[in-house]
């Protein structure tokens, strides 16, 4: 900890870099902290490929790069760029700071400029879309700075709900190169578009950044959103080259192909140098304390990640700390503040805290000290993950796996941005699957990256995107192929609903109400609910609808800008949480319950006695109270009851059913019956990100000694979205892997009982009782010696889907 160092300790010295493995040695020898390194894997520099930009590249362009004190591309950049004047949709799927940016920039910009020279100084124009407002922000300064020498050839403009109206005009009619985001492009621009019929008329290439992004029902929505623009360009006619830009992944065209629905080359060789990567993997100790039914604790990730950003600041080694949830990124930079007050306070202002929920004002200002270097240390949220171009830092610190390989590359990748050798930390918390990968350090460094999961044909993302396109051009029996094979058996519940009316020309939307507003691209739930200090009425920040429940309930501790409030109220009709400023000694973390019902069993595969199945289900969930937990420690002080309205959703899931024989067989009696399907329930839901392409907050999960609509002991993995996600579906096609690795995290564990390492889960609406430890662990046993042989389980062959108790039903309308 920070408040150990020597208090004679120079300021920080950010201009000498030392070596990854000095400054990883230097974190592991203070307090004996290097029984918390359980592996190390170092991954040595590389030489990178020099090529030439194509000759049709205009020479103005590749004098600008030059100027930036880039000679000459790497060879995957010149590939880029040659198929995209080729008129072919590409995807660049290499590391971080492998340029894919200029990869996609230099052909557009090219274009741009020659489209200058016609009449109307509009002959192209180009469409960037980014994840993260942030992300579109940094792309256009990098865009402006390099075309300052062409003037107004090429006109850069961001467009997001942070664009004054009084500039919106101008950029319509006039810019040449839209930086937006989905949503915008959703909302503001599709809705709008005989006002961008100039701009559409001349679309050339829309460049999808960071598509990787774009899984599950955030990227089945972007995927609909990209095929009603290609309609709209078709009427206007122009047919755009689509550019994308991806971290690495596997089979990057596969998934381009699916958000973009058209045929999409693939480069994946990364011709870019790299320097050295130290990457530890880091496990925080046991602590004193105990937990639910006694169960060990380990120091908090958070806290520990806080330690170790205090010590890498007072070093002077620039680190970005990513966390994976808003609250979490400002406990490590309040926590973070306090040690570094013990060493230096003038250190103390050089940390601070980056994550969306910010107002616009803040995000810039942060955005502005991190690139001049007047921060040192940051907690970040995914917001930052995200591609800025932040030179010059020396490490990053990752508090828990964040879901995906693809993500942990990504934020592994900010460091070292220059080239120099860099330092990344994984720092696990303590739960099932980051236990598992610091203790099998194989995971994560010798397995490829996850396939993205998404699909546009879910009927809850087709069906509202229907018919906002219907608003925007009446469809017509032409546009299902672009919409997907789900799209004909749609129109007629559309008619129905009364959402769509037929006429000669095709389906007309015939509501008042913006039929655009009926998707939600995010799966936020609604209208964001606004935090709102109680004593001003000042503005906070805001919370998605989805999270309000468990986020900003009655009682809950929220953090903004390093500062503690407690809500006092939470009006879930006028979408406002009421806060007043707090200094509680605790953090609150939300409890629920579920119930689960089967509406369809769409594929199902006998694994011995027992059954693995796949369909439709109906859950219903209600936030029923909250811990109070010590900070730093997590130990628990206490539950308060709650009192919100239950939740209602049709999803789809993943099960598994045991026999009375397996059981037997297992020897587990009635008594340990529901503590081992719960733990196993527990971790296997821990496990599955590995697997999927998910976070563990995606997907939810049931176990019932006996179902009443499967008459066996039964557990459930659902995904936490109306219609699904593609998680569940992947736990079925990867099942044998997935419950394997699950019952390895459970046996593995050093607790004796159950501890939040291996079955306990942070948020069981049960406080984790019954759980069963050791009996999970013979249940899943029993389950894997009738797994088919293979991969996962042999492909069911998709049937009449039945209900509950297997009679044929017809296939269910959203």
């Amino acid at each position: 900890m920070a408040k150990n160092h020597r208090p004679d300790r120079s300021p920080p010295n950010t201009d000498a870099r030392p070596a990854p493995r000095t400054v990883l040695d230097r974190l592991a020898a203070w307090q004996g902290r290097a029984a918390r390194i359980t592996h190390t894997e170092h991954l040595p520099p590389r030489e990178g490929r020099h090529a030439v930009w194509p000759d049709r590249i205009r020479p103005e362009i590749i004098a600008a790069v030059q100027a930036a004190g880039i000679d000459h591309p790497w060879a995957h950049q010149a590939l880029a760029a040659e198929h995209a004047l080729d008129g072919e949709s590409v995807v660049v799927a290499t590391g971080t700071a492998s340029g894919k940016s200029l990869a996609y920039a230099v052909p557009v910009l090219s274009t741009l400029l020659d489209g200058s020279e016609a009449p109307n100084g509009r002959g192209a124009t180009a469409l960037y879309l980014a994840p993260a407002k942030a992300l579109a922000a940094d792309q256009y300064r990098a865009v402006k700075n390099l075309t300052a020498p062409l003037g107004t050839s090429v006109r850069p403009a961001v467009y997001d709900g942070d664009t004054p109206v009084e500039e919106r005009e101008w950029i319509r009619q006039y810019a040449t190169y839209v930086l937006t985001n989905p949503d915008m492009l959703h909302l503001g621009i599709l809705p709008s578009h005989p006002r961008w019929s100039s701009f559409l008329r001349a679309l050339r290439y829309v460049v999808v950044d960071e598509c990787h992004i774009y899984r599950g029902v955030f990227g089945s929505h972007v995927a609909q959103v990209l095929r009603r623009l290609r309609r709209l360009c078709a009427r206007y006619g122009s047919s755009p080259v689509f550019l994308l830009a991806s971290a690495t992944a596997a089979e990057p065209g596969v998934a381009a192909g699916r958000l973009t629905g058209l045929p999409v080359r693939e480069i994946a060789d990364d011709a870019s140098p790299r320097g050295e990567l130290a990457f530890a993997l880091w496990e925080p100790p046991l602590t004193e304390f105990h937990g639910e039914k006694g169960a060990p604790v380990r120091r908090t990730a958070t806290a520990e990640t806080a330690d170790l950003l205090a010590d890498l600041v007072v070093q002077g080694v620039r680190t970005v700390a990513f966390v994976r949830s808003r609250r979490g990124a400002e406990l490590i930079s309040v926590i973070t503040q306090e040690r570094l007050a013990q060493v230096d306070g003038s250190l103390r202002g050089r940390v601070a805290a980056y994550r969306g929920g910010y107002l616009a004002e803040e995000r810039r200002a942060l955005e502005r000290a991190l690139h001049s270097g007047d921060l040192l240390g940051l907690a970040a949220t995914t917001a930052l993950e995200l591609g800025i171009d932040v030179a010059g830092l020396d490490s990053v610190l990752i508090c828990g796996y964040p879901g995906t390989r693809a993500s942990l590359w990504q934020q592994a990748g900010r460091a070292g941005r220059a080239g120099q050798g860099a330092l990344a930390v994984l720092v696990a918390r303590d739960d099932p699957l980051d236990t598992y990968l610091v203790h099998h350090p194989e995971a994560i460094f010798n397995r490829p990256v996850e396939s993205t999961v998404l699909d546009p044909d879910n009927p809850y993302v087709l069906t509202p995107h229907l018919c906002a396109a219907a608003a925007e051009l009446p469809l017509t029996e032409d546009d299902f192929a672009l919409f997907g094979p789900a799209t004909p058996g749609l129109m007629p519940q559309l008619e129905e609903a009364k959402l769509l009316r037929r006429r000669a020309g095709g389906w007309h939307w015939t509501r008042r109400e913006r039929a655009a507003d009926l998707a939600d691209l995010r799966g936020r739930g609604g209208a964001p609910v606004q935090v709102v200090e109680s004593g001003t009425g000042r503005l906070l920040g805001t919370v998605d609808a989805s999270a309000a429940h468990t986020t900003v309930h009655e009682g809950a501790v929220h953090l903004h800008q390093g500062r503690t409030y407690q809500v006092r109220a939470l009006d879930l009709d006028d979408s406002v949480a009421l806060v007043e400023a707090a200094e509680p000694p605790y953090s609150t973390v939300a409890r629920d319950t579920t119930a689960i019902s089967v509406l369809t069993t769409d594929s199902e595969v006998p694994w011995g006695d027992g059954r693995l199945c796949y369909g439709s289900v109906e859950v219903v969930n209600q936030v029923v109270s909250f811990l109070r937990r010590r900070l730093v420690t997590g130990e628990v002080l206490g539950e308060t009851k709650l009192d919100l309205p239950p939740r209602t959703l049709r999803t789809r899931a993943v099960w598994w059913t045991v026999t009375e024989d397996q059981l037997d067989a297992a020897r587990i009696g009635p008594e340990q019956l529901g503590g081992a399907l719960h733990a196993a329930e527990h971790a296997s839901i821990g496990i599955l990100p590995l697997f999927a392409t998910c976070d563990r907050w995606d997907i939810g999960g049931v176990s019932v000694p006996l179902h009443p609509d499967t008459l066996l002991p039964t557990v459930f993995v659902y995904d936490g979205h109306a219609g699904g996600a593609g998680f569940a579906e992947r736990a079925f096609q990867l099942a044998r892997e997935w419950l394997t690795a699950t019952r390895e995290a459970i046996a593995s564990c050093e607790c004796e009982s159950g501890c939040p390492s291996c079955v306990q889960s942070p948020k069981c609406g049960n406080g984790n009782d019954p759980l069963h430890k050791r009996g999970a662990v013979r249940l899943l046993d029993a389950l894997l010696r009738g797994a088919p042989t293979g991969q996962g389980p042999a492909p069911a062959i998709p049937s009449q889907p039945t209900g509950p108790r297997g009679e044929p039903v017809a296939p269910e309308a959203p």
